[in-house]
């Protein structure tokens, strides 16, 4: 943020509804929580709101990194009036299908019995995001207390360029081809997200943490998701995947199926970064989707947490961006 600061512009981060200081949301535990709250179109109105509240009319780029590209590109999408450009780490912008592009191609898109397939799979898996909508999940990750920094302090770094992982891409929404991701994405059918992070913790992984994960991730800055994370738990960000996996909760973006997004996008992405190979043909399906794309830009040197992992080069890319078009 300072060096953005630094060229002059009036930067803001902020939390999501659900995650952080975030309140006047939905606390209600699972079976209760009216998840029309979480619908996607209100992410957006959320933004809206806090750039009318800031006294601002317009913004001249917004940023956003993993889940955070989804109100990033929507905002992007849906209010190119107020949102002049955006910027996307991590995860790319493939479009929202209508039905005739998905049945044009439906190897890009999940099928209906994909979540029994992994199951049946001579190992049998679970994807992150199901898991991440069950009830028990949130209690299964927050607990116990005493050992969470240790769950968050491994699952960052073995979704960093730290970790013994090479990524690659995946040609269709199948059991198979999806088996090739790392099993923090495709889990093995019966571990919690914390079980899952320490098997796959070997004792060589623990020693590549040791040695370079606080370089990028020092303690101090660790210490403020576990403060965080402790405090609030993880309901309130998970209530968001429910939303994903629930079709009938998405029903409101129908209206911008098949938009594009018009205003000047940078994609960045780790190439240590698997979030990338979660679904076929990402980067083709972005170009399509975004008329005025620069990128793909890919960071060496960083996995999923790039703007963490490298910086100074993040920096450098959106100062570029920005000052261009």
């Amino acid at each position: 943020m300072p060096p953005l600061a630094e060229a002059g512009y009036y930067v803001v981060a902020f939390d999501q509804r659900g995650y952080g200081r975030t309140t006047n949301w939905d606390t209600r535990d699972f079976p209760n929580v009216d998840l029309t709250t979480f619908a996607l179109t209100n992410l957006c109105r959320d933004v809206e709101v806090l750039v009318e509240r800031l006294g601002y009319q317009e913004v001249e780029c917004i940023i956003g990194h993993d889940f955070g590209c989804v109100p990033a590109s929507l905002c992007a999408l849906t209010r190119p009036d107020i949102f002049k450009k955006v910027v996307l780490l991590g995860l790319p912008f493939t479009g929202i299908p209508t039905p005739e592009e998905k049945a044009q191609a439906p190897a890009d898109y999940p099928q209906p019995n994909l979540h029994e397939e992994l199951a049946n799979l001579p190992q049998p898996k679970k994807h992150y995001r199901r898991y991440y909508s069950i009830p028990s999940a949130a209690a299964e990750m927050s607990s116990p207390p005493s050992n969470l920094k240790d769950f968050l302090r491994g699952y960052f770094h073995l979704k960093s360029a730290d970790a013994q992982s090479e990524p690659q891409p995946i040609t269709s929404m199948t059991a198979a081809e999806l088996n090739k991701l790392p099993p923090y994405y495709i889990m093995p059918q019966h571990l919690t997200m914390r079980d899952t992070i320490a098997l796959a913790m070997t004792p060589s992984e623990r020693q590549n943490m040791q040695q370079n994960s606080a370089r990028w991730l020092p303690d101090s800055d660790l210490d403020i998701y576990v403060h965080e994370f402790s405090r609030t738990g993880f309901q309130g960000g998970l209530n968001w995947y429910r939303v994903a996996e629930d079709p009938a909760l998405q029903k409101g973006l129908m209206p911008f199926a098949g938009k594009k997004i018009e205003v000047p996008c940078l994609y960045m992405v780790g190439t240590k970064d698997w979030l990338l190979h979660q679904v076929p043909r990402p980067i083709e399906r972005m170009k399509e989707a975004c008329t005025r794309l620069t990128g793909p830009v890919m960071v060496e040197g960083a996995g999923h947490w790039v703007q963490q992992e490298q910086p100074e080069k993040v920096v450098e890319e959106a100062l570029e961006f920005l000052k261009g078009e």
